[in-house]
């Protein structure tokens, strides 16, 4: 409707906005954020500005993915871990001239066995850590490296006998087969847990002895080819000269398996030439003497398994009481017989050659006896 040139709006359109600005739509309640969007929101009837549609367009852009050929195991980049390595070298670092220094600016000072286990006795005072007949350790750390060019040792694990034994804590049953009664006897003396000969086999086939109530099983070379008929029930327990099961000496592997020091060589995850030995080989308590000969017997067997290469095997030697964690550096070298391995590799390429020269002249000999019967 116009009324003086000025639309008016008629009745049914008044009573609408009237019904939506009071919420009554079809009978019905409804909120005034409900209304007609005709009638309160703005309608835009013009074209969005230039350029947002491109824009719009460039981000949805897909990026091409570029296929890559076969590439050989081999010649594959290898994700390598951050070069951290666990060895400190403070060779080339300066002597501390004065009794307080900072360790990262100056060698580790080295001290003599007995002194390194009286700090460690101070330390474990009843006053102090109160741990005064705690087990000591030792930290001793190896260069991995064998005779040929990169290549390395692998992680290995030994028992040592000691000639003063302690207590570990965890008990190791030994169960040793012999036909001698007095060598019996003589390793029930020793630690033995059980020993027999024949009549203990036939125990073990009918079941009446478990062998996996038993850590090791030791057994004289005479009683093997009757040891043979339960080969397949030791598995890995099987007695034989490379693990130190099998031999005459049945006291002393006894007393080595029963209450020797079982060490393990283990091999760091990124540097391969670098090993490391944690084990206890006596306690804090004991004779100090008693102490250096365990020691010794520890450092001799580890040195045994040093490969035929130019360069020490074993390179530090650290005394630990947990729970203290300081580190006390010894020195080693006089307990181990460190042979230039250079020296010896010459010497046997030198019998080598004789040998050849002897193999020649013999050879040339034959030859001429030959030729001689010939004519």
């Amino acid at each position: 409707m116009w009324h003086g040139g000025v639309p008016v709006p008629s009745f049914g359109r008044i009573t609408s906005c009237l019904y939506n600005c009071c919420g009554l739509r079809n009978g019905k309640f409804v909120t005034p954020l409900s209304m007609a969007r005709n009638e309160v929101l703005q309608v835009r009837n013009y074209a969005a500005r230039k350029g947002t549609r491109e824009k719009a367009r460039k981000k949805k852009v897909k990026v091409e993915v570029k296929k890559v050929g076969f590439i050989p195991f081999k010649l594959r980049q290898k994700k390598t871990a951050p070069r951290i390595t666990r060895r400190i070298d403070d060779s080339m670092k300066p002597d501390p001239q004065d009794n307080v220094w900072i360790s990262k600016y100056y060698k580790w000072p080295v001290y003599d066995f007995a002194a390194a286990v009286q700090c460690h006795r101070e330390t474990n005072h009843p006053t102090v850590y109160n741990n005064p007949d705690g087990e000591l350790y030792v930290n001793i750390e190896l260069d991995m490296r064998a005779a040929k060019a990169n290549r390395y040792l692998d992680a290995f694990t030994r028992i040592v006998s000691i000639p003063h034994p302690f207590d570990t804590g965890s008990a190791r049953s030994v169960l040793v087969f012999c036909k001698s009664r007095e060598l019996q006897k003589s390793a029930l003396e020793a630690g033995a847990t059980v020993a027999g000969d024949t009549e203990l086999i036939k125990n073990v086939q009918s079941g009446e002895l478990s062998l996996h109530d038993f850590h090791f099983v030791v057994a004289h070379p005479d009683i093997l080819p009757e040891l043979v008929s339960v080969r397949g029930l030791m598995k890995r327990k099987f007695p034989n000269q490379k693990s130190g099961t099998l031999g005459t000496d049945i006291p002393g592997m006894v007393s080595r398996f029963h209450s020797g020091i079982e060490y393990s060589a283990k091999v760091d995850q990124y540097l391969k030439d670098l090993g490391w030995i944690f084990t206890s080989f006596g306690k804090i308590d004991m004779d100090t003497s008693h102490l250096e000969e365990n020691f010794s017997s520890l450092l001799k067997d580890v040195n045994s398994v040093r490969p035929n290469r130019e360069g020490p095997f074993i390179t530090k030697c650290c005394l630990v009481t947990l729970p203290s964690l300081e580190r006390l550096k010894v020195d080693y070298k006089q307990y181990i017989d460190e042979v230039d391995n250079g020296n010896e590799k010459e010497k046997v390429e030198e019998d080598d050659d004789e040998n050849d020269d002897a193999v020649e002249v013999e050879t040339e000999r034959s030859e001429m006896n030959k030729t001689s019967v010939v004519g």
